[in-house]
């Protein structure tokens, strides 16, 4: 074998091997041509553990919200669930003062043989069939004339609208005694000027105001709503139902109402839950004077008195109650007819 052989093999001259053709072991050539090579792909310690920290963030950032919603939604709910299933009974004589005992389902009962907790929800009846179709319809149209290209000074509209959702409860409270009162209210001599007499605390008078103060307050809440659902309308549909031949009142009730449907759901379920827990505003009316408003003219308000006016908490937890499941069963059913018509449009 010639000496060019050997080399070519490897072997020199005295049987030494020859140089070698790759880098050296060891070498930062060799390092790197390891760190280039191909490595097999899914190592399930590395899913794993990123998996584990994806959970263990999502965990982190969840367990505020669900501890706050369990202490201020799931614990009163269950206490307000064991309370109305107790009520306290006197013990022989009456000398040993009351005892809470187990009473079941009477407490439920007894509100729902009540006449006057009956008659509350009459008048939520009356108050909704009044209240929604001004609320809804009057934030719909304000709304869409804040849309338009008509409306003039849209961040001061807004403003003055939205202003008296901001004005706390008790400065609301003597606003409203205020203007109603015949006595003091600048409202009331201006309508008996003008040969206009009404009377806001009477028995034919307090539904409509009720519905004023409420209207008053949350109108311009809802025109926020539909007016920023409005503002994320595609503007490109409305220029090509314009190039169509659309007017504006096509445009508004064809093109514009249909793309804010999600908002009209919404804010018709919040106002008929808000409708149930109708308590404030009457409870204004009830401090004027001759006021028709009694301790128990609503639902909410039959609970309170029968908490803090008859000390009954077992029946007002129970009204309280029944008054959630009635707002459950409304909610339900307002978002199944939604859901249905819309289902039913091709």
């Amino acid at each position: 074998m010639s000496t060019h052989d050997a080399e070519r093999r490897g072997v020199g001259r005295a049987g030494v091997p020859g140089p070698r053709t790759g880098p050296a072991p060891g070498s930062a050539r060799a390092d790197e041509l390891g760190a280039k090579a191909p490595r097999s792909p899914g190592r399930p310690s590395q899913a794993l553990s990123s998996r584990t920290r994806t959970r263990l963030a999502a965990g982190t950032l969840l367990t505020p919200f669900f501890a706050l919603f369990t202490v201020t939604m799931i614990v009163p709910v269950g206490y307000a669930l064991w309370l109305s299933l107790f009520t306290e009974k006197q013990s022989g004589l009456g000398f040993d003062g009351p005892r809470t005992v187990f009473d079941g389902l009477g407490n439920y009962a007894t509100a729902l043989g009540d006449q006057a907790f009956r008659d509350g929800f009459r008048v939520l009846l009356g108050y909704c069939a009044l209240y929604l179709p001004l609320m809804i319809g009057g934030a719909i149209a304000l709304a869409l004339l804040l849309d338009s290209a008509l409306a003039r000074a849209r961040r001061f509209f807004q403003l003055a609208l939205f202003l008296p959702h901001a004005i706390p409860g008790l400065i609301a409270a003597l606003i409203w005694i205020y203007l109603y009162t015949p006595q003091l209210s600048p409202v009331v001599a201006a309508m008996e000027a003008g040969g206009i007499g009404f009377d806001f605390f009477s028995s034919e008078g307090t539904l409509p105001s009720i519905v004023n103060i409420a209207l008053w307050q949350w109108l311009g809440y809802n025109v926020v709503i539909f007016y920023a659902a409005l503002q994320a309308v595609d503007r490109s549909l409305l220029e090509a139902a314009t190039v169509d031949g659309a007017g504006n009142w096509r445009i508004a009730f064809s093109v514009k109402l249909p793309l804010i449907r999600s908002s009209l759901v919404m804010v018709l379920l919040f106002t008929v839950i808000g409708s149930l827990q109708l308590f404030t505003e009457p409870l204004i009316l009830s401090r004027g004077s001759g006021s028709a408003v009694t301790s128990t003219w609503t639902p909410n308000m039959y609970a309170y008195s029968a908490a803090f006016e008859r000390n009954d908490y077992g029946l007002a937890a129970a009204a309280s109650v029944l008054i959630a499941l009635v707002a459950a069963v409304l909610s339900y059913l307002v978002t199944r007819f939604t859901n249905r018509r819309k289902e039913a449009r091709p």
